[in-house]
Parts: C-alpha cells; structure tokens; sequence
C-alpha cells in the first residue's frame, strides 16, 4: 500500500506544479477554477503525507520542477495540460484502491472520482470531445 500512497502524493505533487503554470494561460473565471483545483490538490497531498507518516514511510522530497508532457503556451495548451494532469491524478488515485479498504478506499475513490470530474469540466472548456472517459484513471 506504501507504494501506491506514495504513487498517488507524487500525482499530487505534480499536479498541484502544474496549475502554477495552467493558471496563468486563463481567463480571470478559469483563473478562479485552476486555484481552487490547485487547493483541492494541496489538501489531498497533505493529507497523503500525514498518512504516510503514520505509517512510517520515508517520502523524497518534492522534485523542484517537473518535466511538462508539452509546451504550454496559451489556453488551449493549459486546458490541455489541466485534462491530462486530472487524468494522471485518477489514474495514480485508481492505482490505490485495490490495495485499501473500508474509508480508505472511499477516500481513493473520491480522490479519483473528483480528479476525473475536474478532467471533465476543462475538456469542456476545451471543448475537447468525448467529454468523460468510460473508465476513469484506466490509462488509455
């Protein structure tokens, strides 16, 4: 289980890196979305990091930067990053819930049900067909 806790805080990490970037290529309105996306990734990465804790697991720390997966250069290449960020996050999240049980899997589960609901809201943005992936966190 450290394994895959440890895989989901790295997702985390990532994503909450990159909506420092994907917030600046927005609108003012997409602006406020991207920091509250960010903030829901902050809370869960806090809380990763105190259940690791409690299990006594060493975690590196935080890379400084991350190498993005493409240049992000305007909106539509930051709605893009925001979907693939939110996708990798469900996939970390999906990853969790077989090795967890009882409120621990409920809260992968919300992790990775909440990840792939903000992958849907910025596909629409987007304007990105189809909207949802008939089996989030499933790498494609």
């Amino acid at each position: 289980m450290i394994e895959e806790l440890t895989g989901a805080l790295a997702a985390e990490e990532a994503a909450i890196y990159a909506y420092g970037l994907i917030g600046v290529h927005l609108a003012s309105a997409e602006q406020d979305r991207a920091r509250t996306a960010e903030q829901q990734h902050r809370v869960r990465r806090d809380e990763l990091v105190d259940r690791l804790d409690e299990l006594r697991a060493s975690t590196g720390p935080a890379p400084a930067g991350y190498r993005l997966p493409f240049e992000v250069t305007d909106r539509a290449t930051a709605l893009k990053l925001a979907v693939h960020v939110e996708d990798g996050v469900a996939q970390a999240w999906r990853v969790v819930l077989p090795v967890t049980e009882g409120t621990e899997r409920v809260d992968a589960l919300s992790a990775l049900t909440e990840s792939a609901v903000r992958a849907t809201r910025w596909r629409r943005l987007a304007e990105v067909t189809p909207l949802t992936l008939p089996f989030p966190g499933r790498p494609g």
